[in-house]
Parts: structure tokens; C-alpha cells; sequence
């Protein structure tokens, strides 16, 4: 096991990152007995004061995103539409509000559990490929929002997964159409779910 310590979250670049953690899991524990996670697949880069698409542009500063000027490391979870958890990783140093958001997930550990979240009644490509959905079956809320992410409640891993980074694919964000020429940046990562599924089997073939 190797738990992403503060130190990488510390990264001065947002969008490496963003594509970095891309194959690197994600577990939750709640309750304190049951984890749950799975793959990270897809991610956008968020760059802070200076990109029309985050909610720090412009250096705004309010309750729900005073998180992100934390020091990286650090969750930031919003309300999309009144309903839907969102989750953020803070990235960078102190006072400069970079963020990464996880936007999809390969499930891999505490499937009941994440099941019984979502309401489903098997695991799908759709299962955890939007990010309300991924916050959903990990039962990360707003309440979360602020926690560190290298401890027992939320954290991520790096299990050398080797991943061929030329499918790593990169394209602009979702829903950001408001941000005008930012909207274009080429800040979100993804994987295809059947290439992680294959190596998933293959590795246990072994």
C-alpha cells in the first residue's frame, strides 16, 4: 500500500497532476469499518484565479470554496443542482486554489457497498462514470469537504498500475460552456473503462 502523501498534492501544475492520478485508486472508508473504491478513469484540471471555469476565478472567495485556498492535499466537495456531491482534490500551495475533480471510477473493492448506495443492482460502465455517481456509492457529502486526504476517510493510492499513457485521453471539460475561450482548454483525462477492465483481468490471470 502506498498512500499519496501531502507532498505530491503540492505540485505547482494543476494539469499534470490531473493526469497523473489518472490509474491510481481512490478509497473511502465512512463508517470506519468498510472501504470502498475503485480506479481513477477520468479528471479535470480546475486552474485556480485564472481560468474562467473554476470557482475560484478571479480570486473569489467565499465559504463553500475558501477549501480550495487551502494547502493541497486537502477535499473539496460542492452541491451540483441541489443534489449531487461533487469531489475535489485541492492541489498546490496555500492560497493559490487549484483543483482536480474526479469524474469517474473503475469499481474495485467494497462493491455491495457501493451497490447499495447507487441502488443498482450490478456494476455497469455507467455505474461510476459521472461524478455525482462517483461520490454517491464512495459516500463522500459536503460534510467531508476540508478533510485531508492522506489519512482513514479518504485517500488514494498508488499500486503501480502500469497504464499506457498514450491511451490517456485528453479533451475539454463538461459543462463549462459559461467560461467562454477556457471552456476549450484541453484540462480533462480519461482512460476507457474496457482498457482498465482488460488489465484488470489479465492481472489477476496472472
Amino acid at each position: 500500500m502506498s498512500i499519496l502523501q501531502a507532498s505530491y498534492y503540492l505540485n505547482k501544475d494543476v494539469v499534470f497532476l490531473a493526469k497523473d492520478i489518472i490509474g491510481k485508486y481512490l478509497y473511502t472508508c465512512i463508517d470506519g469499518k468498510t472501504v470502498t473504491g475503485g480506479i481513477i478513469i477520468e479528471t479535470e484540471a480546475y486552474e485556480g484565479v485564472t481560468d474562467k471555469a473554476s470557482h475560484a476565478y478571479n480570486n473569489r472567495r467565499t465559504k463553500r470554496t475558501e477549501v480550495m485556498f487551502g494547502i493541497g492535499g486537502l477535499a473539496y466537495v460542492y452541491l451540483c443542482y441541489g443534489m449531487h456531491s461533487l469531489f475535489n482534490i485541492v492541489t498546490n500551495q496555500k492560497d493559490i486554489p487549484h483543483a482536480i475533480l474526479i469524474r469517474a471510477i473503475y469499481p474495485t473493492d467494497g462493491l455491495n457497498i457501493m451497490q447499495q448506495r447507487a441502488n443498482k443492482p450490478k456494476i455497469t460502465k455507467e455505474f461510476a462514470n459521472g461524478p455525482g455517481k462517483v461520490a454517491k456509492i464512495l459516500g463522500i457529502t459536503t460534510t467531508h469537504s476540508g478533510i485531508e486526504l492522506f489519512k482513514d476517510t479518504i485517500w488514494i493510492e498508488d499500486k503501480g498500475i502500469e497504464l499506457n499513457k498514450n491511451e490517456i485521453i485528453s479533451t475539454t471539460r463538461i459543462g463549462v460552456d459559461y467560461a467562454m475561450e477556457d471552456a476549450q482548454l484541453p484540462y480533462r483525462f480519461i482512460i476507457d473503462y474496457y482498457v482498465v477492465e482488460k488489465l484488470m483481468k489479465n492481472k489477476l490471470e496472472l
